[in-house]
């Protein structure tokens, strides 16, 4: 008989029994809802706070000028949005490039909106009433920037910082691994991710999350399930090792970081395996490793998108259901909410019919299926605990290797991580390309048939416009103020202090994004790949 392997290699069984959990304990392999090892469900969540959330979660969204996005926001919350973010930042500002320099020839609102300096997020969020706006991205190059313009918006509207929602992936370690929006070279890259998270605990600001540690870019790199979660872990741990080295105790930082940002496959199983094994995971090096008190600390707070690099440019219509099963892994992996990916992501930024289509997909799920009506409804399967098993056991092997290495930054640094993931993503190409693995309508039920749906355009204008209104904004501004901001930030830079607050001075003078970076490329230079 023919091996059955998951999609991450596991090699299955057809029938699991009791023999598979010999020595299986409960209490110390899933326990129950809010004990230790914490596996089932996240922190203080009941089913129907989850099935809420869930068909109510924000949108992410963005692109274009900041006028275009606004526009947008706002239709956002008229389909039943809860809370709306500009979260998708174009390739130019997610790596500290104005829109008018060179590099950004082409590319400015692009991939997401374009943000210049803190005049674009005012616009952004123009109109916008302050119980919906959510100041979040998948930024991580340029972490105490974003945090900058999100304070000076909040001040402009009278928002104290505790209650100002501020959320930032600000995971800089994955860029490096898998992504590659990195700015700096690793070492004071980090030391500026870390920046947000030590500010953000000694001010106060209750309602942020001021990083996200995130599995989801390695895994759509082609990491499998395993190097997932262990490489994501390591990465959290050499953030908290930082972190505790500037005397913040970890348990007043960690309940505040979002734990595990994953991807939520199409594999429905191995996925929803892999958000368990990773909370026990978690659970385990926070109690012993790290020696954390606070339960909050030691539950691990997922949360997952949809595995985007799953959907296809052929037969687009069918990634309606590829997001319906990512959204079922989520949901039946105890998760609060999950953003998902649109049937047109293969092709372009969402169209309004895709956008609402997913929508509807993830208020379908909470709403109408059932699988919100108890908490953790795989628990106790001979196949689910034994897969959840074997996936911790072969994650902590890879995290074992990590940290003999010494850690994920030395690890990175000898490409170790890089070369991982290059491996496995080639075996799946391989698989895709022989048909052994099966991908609908690219190698296995194939039609010759036109596009059947309208994909979103930018206007070629857009980037006139910003560029427009750039120049603008730097001949309207006080340049001396702009000049003499930029010089604090330059001496905070070499002293080796936190960033933020002279950042924070800059941005309210409308020194821009470039020129913040600029100054800071002067300092710690300029991170240059080298070869696998």
């Amino acid at each position: 008989m023919e091996q059955i392997m998951s999609t991450s290699g596991i090699p299955l069984k057809v029938i699991y029994t009791p023999e598979d959990l010999q020595d299986w304990d409960y209490r110390n392999k899933v326990g129950n809802p809010g004990e230790y090892p914490f596996v089932r469900l996240n922190r203080g969540m009941t089913p129907a706070m989850c099935r809420e959330m869930f068909g109510r979660g924000g949108a992410y969204a963005g692109f274009g000028t900041p006028e275009s996005t606004n526009k947008w926001l706002k239709y956002l919350i008229s389909l039943g949005s809860a809370q709306v973010s500009g979260g998708a930042l174009d390739l130019p500002t997610q790596i500290g490039l104005d829109s008018d320099h060179p590099l950004a020839l082409g590319e400015v609102g692009k991939q997401g909106v374009c943000l210049d300096s803190l005049l674009d997020s005012e616009i952004m969020f123009d109109g916008i009433p302050t119980e919906y706006m959510s100041f979040a991205s998948v930024v991580s190059a340029i972490g105490p920037i974003y945090l900058a313009w999100a304070i000076a918006l909040f001040e402009q509207r009278g928002v104290p910082l505790y209650a100002g929602r501020f959320s930032s992936q600000n995971d800089c370690l994955k860029e490096f691994i898998a992504r590659g929006t990195q700015i700096f070279p690793p070492r004071p890259q980090v030391k500026f991710t870390c920046d947000v998270v030590e500010y953000c605990i000694r001010n106060g600001m209750k309602s942020a999350s001021p990083m996200q540690v995130s599995g989801y870019h390695i895994r759509e790199a082609g990491a499998t399930a395993p190097q997932e979660m262990a490489f994501t872990l390591a990465n959290a741990v050499a953030y908290f090792e930082e972190l505790i080295k500037r005397g913040l105790s970890i348990d007043d930082f960690a309940p505040s970081i979002g734990s595990f940002f994953g991807t939520a496959g199409i594999d429905l199983f191995e996925e929803t395996c892999k958000f368990r094994a990773y909370r026990r995971m978690w659970a385990r090096v926070m109690k012993e490793k790290f020696h954390a008190k606070n339960p909050e600390a030691i539950k691990c707070a997922c949360s997952s998108y949809t595995a985007g690099s799953y959907f296809t440019a052929q037969q687009p219509l069918n990634n309606i259901v590829r997001g319906t099963i990512g959204a079922l892994v989520a949901a039946l992996s105890g998760l609060p909410s999950t953003g998902m990916s649109c049937y047109d992501e293969a092709l372009a930024l969402p169209s309004e019919e895709s956008i609402r289509v997913a929508l509807r997909t993830r208020q379908i799920v909470a709403d109408e299926s059932g699988v919100f009506d108890t908490v953790d409804p795989l628990a106790g399967s001979y196949y689910i605990e034994a897969l959840t098993d074997e996936l911790e056991a072969q994650a902590t092997e890879i995290f074992d290797k990590v940290q003999a290495m010494g850690g994920a930054i030395a690890a990175l640094e000898q490409g170790f991580q890089q070369r991982e993931i290059a491996k496995s993503a080639y075996e799946r190409l391989k698989k895709v390309e022989s048909g052994e693995t099966v991908v609908v309508g690219v190698n296995k039920y194939v039609v010759d048939e036109p596009l059947p749906i309208e994909i979103r355009k930018v206007d070629t204008e857009e980037e006139h416009r910003q560029v427009e209104k750039l120049k603008k904004l730097r001949r309207e501004r006080d340049n001396k103020k702009v000049d003499a901001s930029l010089k604090v930030v330059q001496k905070a830079a070499e002293d080796g202090v936190n960033m933020v607050p002279s950042i924070l001075d800059a941005v309210k003078t409308y020194a821009t994004l470039g020129e913040i970076c600029g100054i800071l490329r002067s300092v710690w230079g300029e991170f240059k790949p080298t070869g696998l």
